[in-house]
């Protein structure tokens, strides 16, 4: 759903997003809304008339969320990620593929990078008569579909890590523990406007990583998380904060007196999950304010 208003003079902040025409004036601003929040005032049957009424309805409410517009450099840098993604997934299902069609041979290898390479060599090794032609053919063409992925895969970090060096807020985002390029650039493509979020909080629950609530009558009941948003960022924040605890497992964390104690009473998992939620907080907050980031006062002893 997206609303369009009328030229409008000089932008002001809270405002919609404003967009430019080829000679660089001002042409219009929209923002957009999510159709879920709509959809609870729709009445019966679905139809165009009545989507419209829900619609005019919704945004009158005065606590009716609005998304700015992505800018084209921020659609871009989305499209890299999706792309990205995309073809690990491919790469995954080859992989996969590779080792189901080898193991009816009775030709397995190891887990990892290594055990496909075993693999391949096998296909490779015409000598070896364990596998029929028909079967070796096959899998010497998934093995070039395999090397031709990782190339694009190569090729698009590439691009990835170049839009993150031109980008200064990427940049002060991946000194954060547990951000790479990777989150810091999805995280500035994907959030507009950082001040559309009243706090930390809310951003950590447009992510989905809060809990999830049950309560009534006074009474506070928390479950597991929410998963209500952009899985992508959650997949990316929940990896930075297992990074961060495997790393504080091999070097001691007595320097992070917060995950020490929390590791200590809660699973690895959990505790990940609560450590992904104050991450995204940090980036919520260093974007909104344009802070850098500023280490405890533990770490900085």
């Amino acid at each position: 759903m997206r609303l369009v208003t009328k030229p409008v003079g000089k932008p002001d902040a809270g405002k919609p997003h404003v967009r430019f025409d080829e000679r660089g004036e001002e042409t219009e601003r929209a923002t957009s809304a999510s159709p879920r929040l709509s959809s609870t005032l729709l009445k019966r049957q679905k139809n165009d008339t009545t989507d419209a009424e829900a619609i005019c309805e919704a945004v009158t409410r005065p606590n009716m969320r609005f998304v700015p517009t992505k800018t084209v450099e921020q659609q871009s840098c989305l499209m890299l990620h999706r792309a990205r993604h995309l073809f690990i997934r491919q790469q995954t299902a080859v992989i996969n593929s590779i080792r189901a069609y080898l193991a009816e041979f009775g030709i397995v290898a190891p887990v990892g990078r290594r055990g496909v390479e075993q693999l391949l060599e096998v296909v490779a090794d015409t000598a070896d008569r364990r596998l029929p032609e028909a079967a070796r053919a096959c899998l010497a063409a998934l093995g070039s579909q395999l090397r031709a992925l990782k190339v694009q895969i190569l090729e698009f970090d590439r691009r990835i890590i170049a839009w993150h060096r031109s980008s200064a807020t990427s940049k002060r985002l991946d000194a954060i523990p547990g951000v790479g390029p990777a989150l810091a650039t999805a995280l500035v493509a994907s959030v507009a406007d950082a001040n559309a979020f009243r706090s930390g909080r809310d951003f950590s629950a447009w992510v989905g990583l809060v809990p999830k609530q049950n309560s009534s009558g006074g009474k506070d009941k928390l479950g597991s998380i929410s998963k209500q948003g952009d899985r992508y960022l959650r997949s990316l924040f929940t990896a930075g904060a297992l990074a961060v605890i495997r790393y504080a497992k091999i070097h001691g964390t007595g320097h992070r007196p917060w995950l020490t104690s929390l590791l200590a009473r809660r699973p690895t998992k959990v505790a990940a999950i609560a450590l992904a939620n104050k991450l995204a907080r940090m980036a919520w907050a260093m974007m909104a304010r344009s802070e850098r980031y500023k280490e405890p006062a533990a770490l900085r002893a």
